[in-house]
């Protein structure tokens, strides 16, 4: 087995310690600024660390903010979204990797082709369809269009993920009479762990973190999500000084932590359902 030379295995090392520590920075700031009283917050020059800890503005984010309502709104919508998403795109990519079916590879270049399409483009004709039938101000808009395939970045994945699955376990259920589904059933989600968790991860950073469709959809208080909800606290603190900056940073600091706990729950089969969804194109 060849060895890297000692001086390139330095090297790539310091290379990734550095930008490591080029991206952790700005999570370093929230951390230190949450911590921060406001007088220091707006002082300048800016300090890197606080006179004393405040820990006590994170019990005042959180009784100002209120962080339960949205909390409950966001993971409402994430655990419906991640639903929606795992099942239809779980079917839509069956369909393009073992179907055949005539234009099927065309359809799924068109359909890749509408992720270059911005979210500010169609968000017109949506709305008007959502007001049509009654759906602005409610949480449909945000979940209905999951349980549609819309994702096609998880469609994307698990399509390729899907390809790579040896043809013959496809053509020997088939011969014993099993139906589409309990192929997919059987033998592709058994296989698929990995990459469903990463969509898994993937759908519910993108829905956590959403702030377009809320803010256009969502116009009642108490239906607002995290990122509303903050965008909102932000806006209306009421503070003569300004924005309550360090309050805003305890409560982004809380909103983060979901994120970061799922992530390290699934940093392994992330990894590998990343890793082996481009096996074969």
């Amino acid at each position: 087995m060849r060895r890297e030379p000692a001086a390139t295995s330095v090297l790539t090392y310091a290379v990734l310690v550095a930008g490591s520590t080029i991206m952790l920075v700005p999570l370093a700031w929230m951390l230190l600024t949450s911590l921060k009283s406001f007088d220091e917050v707006i002082a300048s020059p800016p300090a890197w660390l606080p006179a004393e800890p405040r820990w006590g503005n994170y019990r005042e984010a959180l009784t100002t903010f209120d962080f339960s309502r949205y909390a409950f709104n966001s993971l409402l919508i994430c655990v419906a979204t991640i639903a929606g998403t795992l099942v239809s795109c779980t079917l839509a990519a069956y369909a393009f990797a073992c179907l055949h079916a005539r234009g099927r590879d065309l359809i799924f270049a068109l359909l890749l082709g509408t992720m270059m399409l911005p979210a500010q483009v169609t968000i017109i004709p949506l709305f008007k369809l959502f007001a049509s039938i009654g759906w602005i101000n409610t949480f449909f808009p945000l979940i209905v269009p999951s349980w549609l395939a819309t994702n096609v970045f998880a469609i994307f994945l698990l399509r390729q993920f899907f390809l790579a699955v040896p043809r013959d376990y496809i053509e020997a259920a088939r011969i014993d009479g099993a139906s589409e589904l309990r192929i997919l059933w059987s033998i592709f989600i058994p296989l698929s762990k990995p990459v469903l968790l990463t969509v898994t991860v993937f759908t519910f950073i993108g829905s956590w973190n959403d702030l377009w469709g809320p803010l256009i959809y969502l116009h009642d208080d108490a239906k607002f999500t995290m990122p509303v909800g903050l965008l909102n606290f932000i806006g209306t603190s009421g503070r003569a000084q300004g924005s309550p900056w360090h309050l805003v940073m305890a409560v982004s600091t809380v909103m983060m932590i979901p994120i970061v706990i799922l992530f390290f729950l699934a940093q392994r089969r992330f990894i590998e359902g990343i890793a082996t969804a481009g096996v074969k194109g």
